[in-house]
């Protein structure tokens, strides 16, 4: 382990404590019945029982499997259709004003549409989760692509660099931090695009468990659920941010004028 990273996560472990104690403190304080605020005693609990069963991983898996299809499915064709838009000016103008007017429509709003087309499986919530992610990468893409400056355009020019040769060593370098930006916002999005699934219908996945415990008025499951999807959150955001910098090893010019010769 890195020296500089023991402050960080000595932080982050004083102000996990510091909340907990603060929760607990609140609800000693005011009495609150479990089903209204559990204590964390009363999560943890639950959260044992949840694992020593089973059940846990198996929602858990289902709701994974969802968010990873979506975030998929989505970033492939915010990219690819971003790409085009963006070597495009006429294709932007006629999209624009319907990609733009499809952010206006709450994704909770056309999640029960998707299930009555596509049916209360899995493919109903990759699709809700797809639809969640897509428009802040398109944007990042389509901005990414439009980042690279002119002047090394020409250059590839001047160095009579193919199609291919333009797009992977000028576009994809330029793009990525703008891109991976994006996608860091699509990561944590993902979650909430699969939960808005569930919650719509479903009979598995952590959206399911939430409604089942809000609905027997078990709030210490709710609490285990909400837990449980900011993991997930956060886990994929690291994900992102550990592929960015691996990534983002800026290519030079002259590395540029290497690889085409």
């Amino acid at each position: 382990m890195r020296a500089r990273q023991i402050p960080r996560i000595l932080w982050i472990g004083v102000s996990l404590l510091a909340f907990l104690g603060l929760w607990e403190g609140v609800v000693r304080l005011l009495g609150y019945p479990p089903f209204i605020l559990p204590s964390p005693g009363d999560v943890f609990r639950r959260l044992v029982v949840l694992i020593a069963d089973g059940s846990l991983w198996r929602h858990t898996g289902v709701t994974l499997g969802e968010i990873l299809a979506g975030l998929s499915l989505g970033t492939v064709i915010a990219v690819t259709l971003g790409y085009l838009l963006a070597h495009s000016p006429v294709a932007e103008r006629l999209l624009s004003p319907y990609l733009v007017a499809s952010q206006s429509v709450p994704v909770v709003a056309v999640a029960p549409l998707l299930v009555i087309w596509f049916g209360t499986g899995l493919l109903s919530k990759i699709l809700v989760c797809a639809l969640t992610v897509f428009f802040p990468i398109l944007v990042n893409t389509v901005a990414g692509v439009r980042s690279v400056e002119p002047e090394l355009r020409d250059l590839m020019r001047m160095l009579e660099a193919s199609r291919w040769q333009t797009f992977r060593l000028l576009e994809v370098p330029a793009a990525l931090p703008i891109l991976l930006s994006g996608l860091k916002i699509g990561a944590t999005l993902s979650v909430i695009g699969a939960i808005v699934g569930e919650f719509v219908a479903s009979n598995r996945g952590l959206g399911y468990l939430i409604k089942q415990g809000q609905q027997l008025y078990d709030t210490p499951l709710v609490f285990v659920g909400i837990g449980v999807l900011v993991l997930l959150a956060q886990s994929l955001y690291s994900i992102v941010a550990l592929a960015e910098r691996f990534l983002l090893r800026g290519y030079s010019i002259h590395h540029i004028c290497e690889e085409v010769q």
